[in-house]
């Protein structure tokens, strides 16, 4: 089976992901954001564009989003998605990294067995602003209020919030909801 690929926008977490998937002897590999998405067509399952410092060092990222792959957005990679889908991003309100109580307002694939309530540790410095067109809203926070959406057609989700951080309840659930959305995709 192909694995899931990481793509390492150098946030500080990116490492953090690949070990998840590891642990859960699920097949994963960190790749730089500077792979061409040509390189990436056909020798992986699925990509999770992971968290980093700003946008503009975000490499290829938002060209992975064309590739018919399900995709998971990690904080940075959910702001990459949210714009390149018609969507915006603004400053937080509340910024740093911290414990934040989510609430599931629909839970989805990507959310599939969690609680009404989470709580996850997240980075607000920046958040989506509006939710782009063709995007539904999964969870909110009081401080936050778009913290997970998804594609509405295709298995392209996105999250605020780290769930491979142990501070996360349950975190490992995320990676193993992604890993049977992968395996059951057909392009």
């Amino acid at each position: 089976m192909l694995p899931i690929y990481i793509v390492n926008n150098y946030g500080q977490f990116n490492h953090l992901i690949l070990r998840m998937f590891r642990d859960l002897d699920i097949d994963a590999k960190l790749i730089p954001n500077s792979t061409s998405p040509d390189e990436i067509a056909g020798s992986c399952r699925g990509i999770v564009i992971g968290g980093g410092p700003d946008i503009g060092r975000s490499g290829n990222s938002s060209r992975y989003l064309t590739l018919d792959l399900p995709v998971l957005g990690i904080c940075l990679g959910l702001h990459i998605i949210a714009m390149e889908y018609g969507g915006s991003v603004r400053q937080g309100k509340t910024g740093g990294y911290g414990p934040v109580d989510v609430e599931v307002v629909e839970e989805g694939a990507i959310l599939s067995g969690y609680p009404g309530t989470i709580s996850v540790w997240a980075s607000h410095a920046d958040e989506v602003a509006i939710v782009p067109p063709d995007f539904r809203l999964l969870a909110r926070s009081a401080v936050c209020p778009h913290e997970a959406i998804a594609h509405k057609d295709k298995n392209i989700f996105g999250l605020q919030w780290h769930p491979e951080v142990s501070h996360t309840v349950d975190g490992r659930k995320v990676y193993e909801n992604f890993d049977a959305i992968c395996r059951e995709h057909r392009p």
